[in-house]
């Protein structure tokens, strides 16, 4: 088996990525960052979402999993203490695959000369820097409402318990194929008016909002940043491809969301 370690820039993180690859070497596994099999991501959830990034071109073929170095990874089974035990694992042991969806962006420009598409692992935000954000929103080709305030977030289950949660949004188990999208700071008034309720959509329905003004928008894709100037559309909807993380033990959703949000104590799900 072919396995590649992305790794955060601090020295124990350094040091456990080294121990990999000198043992797992050992067993005859080979390190290839071109096309690996497994991918093991060592620092926090940061890194993973760097990793995903980096090899989402081979989310078919490329499995993931994750050490945390730092605080509590919400994608991160495994401790730097229980190392050893991992590398036998992955040495010895085929690893179950548990799948979870993502979410499609797409970009429009109004030229519709190209389009840009990108899969969000977390969440994706759209915001302005020049005012407002003033979006009519469609779903399933029908208007839904125009949209006025700072922005909106659109999460993917996963990511439903990172920005989404901050902002107020639901925590959605993985197992359902949706996404949600979350107002941030809409105007409400007498003229204006949105549902002012987050939104979950399951993966035949798409969302597309239209700007109603000529403004350039920010736009998030996890931790990437990028700005783009006359658009005409961004499309959200469930993608096709799914991420895959590599299992080893159960690991319940629900403990995750138990540990990172709620107590360090074990708690048997």
């Amino acid at each position: 088996m072919k396995f590649a370690v992305q790794c955060r820039g601090d020295q124990t993180s350094k040091e456990i990525k080294s121990k990999f690859r000198s043992y797992l070497s050992e067993f005859q596994m080979e390190y290839n960052e071109e096309e690996p099999d497994l991918v093991i991501s060592v620092g926090g959830d940061g890194t993973l979402l760097e990793a995903f990034h980096r090899y989402v071109h081979r989310l078919n073929e490329t499995a993931f999993i994750g050490v945390h170095t730092g605080h509590l990874g919400f994608y991160a089974d495994w401790v730097p203490d229980e190392l050893e035990k991992l590398i036998i694992e992955i040495a010895r042991t085929p690893f179950q695959v548990v799948e979870y969806p993502l979410l499609e962006i797409t970009i429009r420009p109004k030229e519709y000369d190209e389009e840009h598409r990108y899969l969000a692992l977390n969440e994706s935000s759209v915001k302005t820097a020049e005012g407002s954000v003033v979006l009519d929103v469609d779903i399933k080709g029908e208007h839904f409402e125009t949209f006025r305030g700072d922005g909106l977030c659109l999460s993917t289950p996963s990511g439903s318990t990172a920005y989404n949660k901050a902002l107020g949004g639901a925590i959605i188990h993985p197992s359902l194929e949706a996404f949600q999208i979350t107002e941030m700071a809409s105007i409400n008034n007498r003229v204006f008016r949105t549902v002012g309720s987050p939104l979950i959509l399951p993966k035949h329905h798409t969302a597309v909002m239209r700007p109603k003004n000529n403004r350039s928008f920010l736009i998030t894709i996890d931790h990437l940043s990028m700005t783009f100037n006359q658009v005409h559309s961004i499309q959200c909807r469930v993608a096709k491809e799914r991420v895959r993380f590599a299992r080893f033990r159960p690991f319940p959703f629900w403990k995750r969301v138990h540990d990172s949000f709620i107590s360090n104590e074990r708690t048997e799900f």
